[in-house]
């Protein structure tokens, strides 16, 4: 058995995750301030194969979330955290919108406070989760990007 260090387990097998579904490309930005929180989502997306080939870019901020936007980058979604520093999602989910930003944008959220929640959703997003998000629930985001195509 591997260790914790190089193994995350999520409690799902995840090849009954990954049948019936798989895109020509998939690209996701994960942002969080927690070092830990961004490891865990990126090693999710990357195990799940939903798609032929899976691009994971990560930020620390909100900042850097727009700043990776403005200099060209794009995503098909963004798991955004909400609170973080410098710029929390809630701020950096409007002004991507503003910018005309239309990837998905899912909020990741520990806050238990609705009123937090409801501001976060506001903002723009598709959805919003809580943490931790797991491997069905990333199998969820994707097949609902595919309907929306």
């Amino acid at each position: 058995m591997a260790s914790p260090s190089t193994r995350i387990d999520d409690g799902h097998d995840m090849d009954s995750v990954n049948s019936g579904l798989m895109r020509e490309k998939l690209s996701v930005l994960v942002v969080d301030n927690d070092a830990l929180v961004r490891k865990v989502h990126e090693k999710i997306v990357s195990k799940l194969k939903v798609a032929k080939q899976v691009q994971i870019q990560t930020a620390t901020n909100g900042k850097e979330a727009l700043d990776l936007h403005l200099s060209g980058s794009s995503f098909d979604i963004i798991l955004m955290d909400m609170q973080m520093p410098i710029m929390d999602g809630t701020e950096a989910t409007k002004e991507l919108r503003a910018m005309g930003v239309e990837s998905m944008i899912v909020g990741v959220t520990s806050a238990d406070a609705r009123a937090d929640k409801e501001a976060f959703t506001e903002a723009g997003l598709d959805q919003c989760l809580a943490k931790p998000l797991t491997a069905d629930k990333i199998k969820s985001l994707v097949e609902t990007l595919e309907k929306n195509k």
